[in-house]
């Protein structure tokens, strides 16, 4: 077999859209014309596939602090944390997340998958056990690859599952790590932490929850499902990323365990990798002091998100049954789920994809996600369209009946 056979199976696929129809995974934004309205081919497009859960990417407080450090400090760091790319900035905003979180002690990474791998691979290693919800992201099935330590999959959101599993392992031993997500980003279903929490708690696991998607967007004060379940004060780290509410790039670790700050010089991911560029690292700065101090963001995301949800669910698709800003559209087959994909991005809606083989094959979701940006008229004109979609590729319950 040759090295790049494997490669040439996607060139394979890719041959299917020689015809010049949207091709799944290669939509192309020309121009951005706000934070819910792109160009897509030429053509206007609704997004709804973004996530820009609180609208922030062109938010007049945070391009102008991003404006503002990349004339003060450059286009870049050109260096990692631990050589030269610590400007004061970085430690600033770790100071900022502890203040936000009430945690001792934050650490900031240059992507959310990077703060994955080096939370994970810096705390396990030979003779650990690291187990994790089987619907978990790539970033931490990778984490678990690069470390020596085992690994154990438990059934997704089962606490009993997790608790069967850890029953297993040795007795009275804390090398055991459990790593869940607050907010899962394909169906868009929410872990049940205050049962995982007690799990853990029986059995001398410490708990990591990845809370990419739901930081901004839960609880009170916008610091994700821990905080919305009540269980913050009893997570030993929490992850969260600034590509989503935060509106930039880059991830960040909090926890009470001084231990963490060890990982600046440990963790491989961070230790070699260039630092958050300046402007970056100001505007989430800026987003975070936007989202504590404008909760009606919050408010207004949801309200969208119980408009979109009632109104998909009236035209007759068959969607999840956790209210989230991902509301994810179950399609089935995967021919039927990229036409209707092509169908909605051509018509001037642009939503996600999932097909093989990032879901099992017949089990295709197209994802929808809102915004607290998103005005009535959007949420009207992206259900005409879908409407409109679903009735003519036979795709809906309504159109089926």
């Amino acid at each position: 077999m040759d090295l790049l056979d494997k490669l040439r199976v996607v060139e394979q696929r890719a041959a299917a859209f020689a015809d010049g129809s949207p091709m799944p995974g290669l939509t192309v934004i020309d121009r951005v014309l706000g934070p819910c309205e792109v160009v897509v081919r030429g053509r206007p497009t609704l997004m709804f596939g973004s996530n820009n859960y609180l609208g922030l990417t062109l938010h007049r407080e945070v391009v102008d602090a991003a404006r503002r450090a990349v004339v003060a400090y450059g286009t870049g760091t050109t260096g990692s944390r631990t050589a030269n790319g610590t400007l004061a900035l970085h430690e600033s905003l770790e100071r900022q997340f502890c203040d936000w979180f009430g945690k001792r002690h934050a650490l900031i990474f240059s992507t959310g998958y990077q703060a994955n791998l080096s939370l994970i691979g810096g705390l396990c290693g030979a003779g650990d056990v690291i187990l994790i919800d089987s619907d978990s992201h790539a970033s931490i099935y990778d984490a678990t690859r690069q470390t020596a330590a085992q690994v154990i999959g438990f059934r997704h959101n089962s606490p009993d599952s997790l608790r069967r599993k850890l029953e297993r392992l040795a007795a009275n031993e804390r090398n055991r790590l459990v790593v869940v997500e607050g907010l899962y980003s394909i169906r868009g279903d929410v872990a049940p932490l205050r049962d995982i929490v007690d799990v853990c708690r029986a059995h001398g696991a410490y708990l990591l929850v990845d809370e990419a998607h739901s930081l901004g967007t839960y609880g009170p004060t916008g610091l994700g499902c821990a905080e919305e379940q009540g269980v913050l004060d009893e997570v030993d780290f929490v992850v969260g990323t600034f590509s989503k509410s935060l509106a930039g790039i880059g991830g960040v670790c909090v926890s009470n365990h001084s231990e963490l700050r060890a990982l600046h010089f440990l963790a491989r991911a961070y230790v070699f990798t260039a630092s958050g560029s300046p402007s970056n690292i100001a505007g989430v700065s800026a987003a975070v002091d936007v989202v504590r101090s404008h909760p009606e963001l919050r408010e207004q995301l949801w309200a969208n998100v119980h408009r979109l949800r009632q109104g998909l669910r009236e035209l007759g698709y068959a969607i999840g049954e956790t209210e989230s800003p991902i509301v994810p559209i179950f399609t089935g087959d995967e021919a039927r789920t990229i036409a209707l994909w092509q169908r909605l991005l051509t018509e001037g809606l642009y939503v996600n994809l999932i097909v093989p083989p990032g879901c099992p094959v017949d089990d295709c979701v197209l994802r929808a996600s809102c915004s607290a940006a998103h005005t009535p008229d959007h949420l009207a004109r992206a259900l005409d369209i879908f409407g409109r979609v679903g009735a003519e590729l036979g795709v809906t319950r309504v159109a089926l009946s």
